[in-house]
């Protein structure tokens, strides 16, 4: 249907243009979608054979939904993207503020202008990003911002009294009539809030004040909730769930691979950094690991959730790291470092909830533990399992590397030093290049100097090698050694 030749009512009845309801514009579009093997729910990742069958199920439905998961858990950007299952253009009386249908209007003003003008009502066409309407659930919401009141500005401008119904003001919700309309944090809207919401969920219409005008509302809900909001805000009140027809679980990311692509497809980074840094694939991994320590971690409130936006932002801190101190050098290019990972404890520090244990610990130093058990956790995938306890002058993988420390006192890594002093250091060890050529002979040469000192800060989490913090930098000496001179 070509909408730039359909300007009058008599036109769009002429084309043959037939009503329907915004869930049943949602689930037509979702079917042909299904049928013709259409990604639904483009960048979200994670959630194709849990979250999205779900909801797929509940547009198929006609249901309104509950989104309900820990934050960063992507359920906003889930409705948002309902927006690509409405058609590309709605007809609307023109001049309407509540979207009126041209064949089933519902307000006063459509209905006096239609019974005027007839088939020569003009009509004004909505794309459908016009159709997402959004509200974050505050506790200073109240059922005028939402539903409507009376404008007594209004009545003034137009010499009405306060009980004819044209002096109404409406709230968010009239003004998103055939949208998608999303209430954010629900938990939050006080409970004489969401009773207010009782009869447009189920009966589809709303009232103002004491207004005999019942308005027939045609809407699909979107309603996020946080599990922890019921117990440290608020809750749903029973009533208004019985009326959600599909309350959907949301969940973090299950695996490494899954996180690396959600966090590689958010991180902002321009060009010129992303030219400038090179990050190995175990620096990426590294940092996911990071993340899925913090959901498990004693420090931190599991309750509260770790957001997806952590390894986003510390991914950004990484590549932040690194620039700085290529632009510092006056190199064009250089290699994400282990030691970079301590640039990235702002982003840590400032999305985690601490319990009494991680407050006594201090943020800082729990950023740090996590850190250490994401290398402790994933050394044994590329190197020898190194045991609690071992026999007295037995020979292990490591003894040739931990006698270097002994014999040659450690070394100091600079955070600001040049790469040729970072590689001539490194190489400077040479029972650590022959480790890494006996258990990882494939590795890519840009990745070496990475996984060399990977070793080194592994074999400090498991108590091998000791590594202090100096003013510029970190120093790796014999654990014996270093205990005897602090003695």
């Amino acid at each position: 249907m070509k909408i730039d030749t359909i300007k009058t009512l008599g036109e769009l009845k002429a084309k043959g243009y037939q009503s329907k309801s915004i869930k049943d514009e949602l689930r037509n579009n979702l079917r042909e979608k299904i049928k013709t093997g259409k990604p639904v729910f483009e960048g979200v990742h994670g959630f194709e054979n849990t979250v999205i069958p779900e909801l797929e199920r509940a547009i198929l439905s006609r249901h309104n939904i509950n989104l309900l998961g820990l934050r960063g858990q992507a359920k906003t950007r889930l409705a948002r993207l309902m927006i690509e299952l409405l058609d590309e253009y709605m007809p609307i009386v023109a001049g309407s503020e509540i979207n009126d249908d041209p064949l089933k209007p519902i307000s006063r003003f459509a209905k006096d202008l239609i019974e005027a003008e007839g088939d020569k009502t003009p009509i004004q066409w909505i794309h459908r990003s016009e159709r997402f309407f959004e509200k974050l659930a505050t506790p200073d919401v109240t059922v005028a911002d939402l539903i409507g009141d009376v404008d007594p500005i209004k009545a003034a401008n137009l010499k009405l009294s306060y009980a004819d119904d044209r002096v109404i003001h409406f709230g968010m919700i009239p003004r998103a009539n055939r949208c998608i309309f999303v209430i954010n944090e629900l938990p939050d809207l006080q409970a004489r809030i969401q009773v207010a919401l009782f009869n447009i969920l189920q009966e589809g219409d709303i009232q103002i004040r004491g207004f005999k005008l019942r308005m027939p509302l045609d809407m699909q809900f979107v309603f996020t909730a946080n599990p922890e909001d019921y117990t440290n805000r608020g809750s749903i009140v029973t009533p208004l769930k019985d009326r959600i027809g599909s309350q959907i679980l949301t969940h973090y990311p299950e695996t490494i691979k899954i996180a690396r692509t959600i966090t590689e497809q958010e991180a902002k980074l321009d060009q010129l950094q992303s030219d400038a840094v090179y990050v190995p694939s175990l620096a990426k991994d590294l940092l996911e690991q990071i993340v899925f320590e913090a959901r498990e971690s004693e420090y931190i409130d599991n309750k509260s959730g770790v957001s997806a936006r952590l390894s986003i932002t510390a991914f950004e801190n990484l590549l932040s790291t690194a620039e700085r101190r290529v632009l510092k050098s006056g190199l064009f290019k250089t290699t994400v470092r282990l030691s970079d990972f301590m640039g990235i404890i702002p982003a840590i520090t400032g999305k985690v909830e601490l319990v009494y244990e991680g407050e006594q610990e201090g943020a800082a130093v729990v950023a740090q533990h996590l850190i250490g058990d994401a290398i402790h956790t994933f050394f044994p995938a590329y190197f020898p399992k190194i045991e609690k306890l071992e026999k007295q002058d037995e020979k292990t993988a490591y003894s040739d590397l931990i006698e270097w420390f002994f014999a040659e006192s450690g070394f100091e890594l600079l955070d600001d030093a040049s790469d040729e002093e970072y590689k001539t250091i490194l190489d400077s060890i040479a029972p650590l290049s022959i480790l890494i050529k006996k258990y990882q002979p494939e590795l890519i040469k840009e990745d070496v100097y990475f996984m060399k000192e990977f070793v080194l800060w592994a074999l400090v989490e498991y108590d091998k090698l000791s590594k202090d913090r100096i003013s510029q930098g970190y120093q790796f000496s014999d654990i014996y050694g270093n205990y005897i001179n602090k003695l």
